[in-house]
């Protein structure tokens, strides 16, 4: 069964096939710009960057909430994870802060993290980049570089990870310079998208062994 994450991003990517479906309804397939329906394409690329941050964060989320239900102990996490949750107690002022790992301690501390991450994701992961999406992973569950998941036959994780940077810059001119953004045709949406669903994918993948190798158990 896919993760929630996974569910909620093919939800949301009907979104974009409906946009396509509308562009394609009200502009024909005949070769030929036009310039009255690049609205369509660039609200497309503006939504499939929300749908990936989205995602993102849902799937860091919902792995993080996996290693908490289903680790026995704090040694059976990931090495990565332990050691952001110990400097983070030893920066504590609070001498007696390490006691919060006693017992089932340590599971409200990962919980406090989430709630924690997610306030701070809130106000500052507005720029799904590759490096944003690496530093989050990272932050989350000790888990370094995701973006090296991303290779498939022709594209390599240099381009994968240009491709993503581009869509995401594109995305920065067209809600920010609005009609003062460079053109954009339908076929840099479907293959924006299909690049998205392949580092989806991808994502999802590498995010979903790192969790069952700590644990045994795998997020679907």
């Amino acid at each position: 069964m896919p993760s929630q994450a996974r569910q909620a991003l093919t939800e949301n990517r009907h979104d974009i096939d409906r946009l396509l479906e509308i562009h394609a309804t009200l502009g024909g397939s005949g070769v030929g710009r036009r310039h009255q329906l690049e609205v369509l394409n660039k609200s497309a690329l503006v939504l499939l960057t929300a749908i990936w941050e989205a995602y993102c964060e849902d799937v860091a989320a919902e792995a993080l909430e996996h290693l908490v239900r289903h680790s026995k102990g704090p040694d059976d996490l990931p090495k990565g994870i332990r050691q952001l949750v110990a400097k983070e107690l030893k920066s504590d002022a609070h001498e007696l802060a390490v006691w919060q790992l006693s017992g089932d301690g340590w599971k409200r501390v990962l919980k406090g993290r989430l709630d924690m991450l997610r306030e701070q994701r809130n106000r500052q992961f507005n720029d799904p980049k590759s490096a944003g999406v690496d530093e989050l992973f990272q932050k989350a569950l000790g888990l370094t570089p995701v973006s090296d998941s991303w290779t498939w036959r022709g594209m390599s994780v240099v381009n994968a990870r240009k491709k993503l940077d581009d869509l995401v810059e594109r995305r920065g001119a067209i809600a920010h310079r609005g009609k003062g953004a460079a053109n954009c045709y339908k076929a840099e949406v479907k293959s924006y998208f299909a690049h998205v669903k392949r580092l989806a994918a991808k994502t999802g993948g590498c995010v979903n062994a790192f969790v069952k190798e700590a644990t045994g158990a795998a997020l679907w």
